[in-house]
């Protein structure tokens, strides 16, 4: 297997896989014996359009929201394998509109004040082939550059030419999830 992407690195799916139809974009963390971190961590995917801003918030998929309105990504209700969030994406499926499919992890607002996505032991995120199931690429270990964040943005699967290529991002936003959604646009 290819060691895991560095932050910025990318991977060209299509080119690697030519007849890929779908993946799954699989999230990994370990919260240590934190249970209660680990329990209010959610994993997320923002449709965005190519310059990368969200196209609504119906396009924000998330624990209230499993599903894209064209169902092209849909959350899935129990993740397998080594993840503990998956997100499956029907690359055939997914309208025009949507150049960028943003994946990130935050601590749920609330009595987690004091936490930060920098207590985690390790944070990564992996792409499968939909239909075989076979790891396609996976990132470095995200959690050792982080200090305060309490989201972060661990990738993007984006168009490419014809295709879809998978990067690394790796950012970090010390507001949570409203921090996310402000730059991506998102309405709330």
């Amino acid at each position: 297997m290819a060691p895991p992407l560095k932050r910025g690195a990318n991977v060209a799916l299509t080119r690697e896989v030519p007849n890929l139809k779908g993946v799954v974009l699989g999230v990994h963390w370990d919260a240590g014996a934190d249970s209660t971190l680990s329990a209010n961590l959610v994993a997320a995917v923002l449709l965005c359009n190519a310059s990368g801003s969200i196209l609504s918030d119906q396009h924000f998929i998330f624990f209230n929201q499993l599903k894209s309105p064209d169902l092209s990504v849909v959350q899935m209700g129990k993740a397998l394998g080594e993840d503990d969030e998956q997100i499956e994406v029907d690359l055939g499926a997914v309208p025009g509109a949507v150049g960028r499919i943003a994946v990130v992890l935050y601590i749920n607002e609330g009595s987690l004040a004091r936490r930060s996505l920098a207590q985690l032991r390790s944070c990564r995120v992996r792409v499968l082939n939909l239909e075989t199931n076979a790891e396609l690429t996976r990132s470095e270990d995200l959690a050792g550059a982080l200090s305060n964040e309490t989201a972060l943005v661990l990738g993007e699967l984006y168009r490419h030419d014809t295709g879809w290529k998978f990067r690394v991002v790796g950012q970090g936003y010390g507001g949570g999830v409203a921090d996310i959604g402000s730059a991506y646009g998102l309405s709330w």
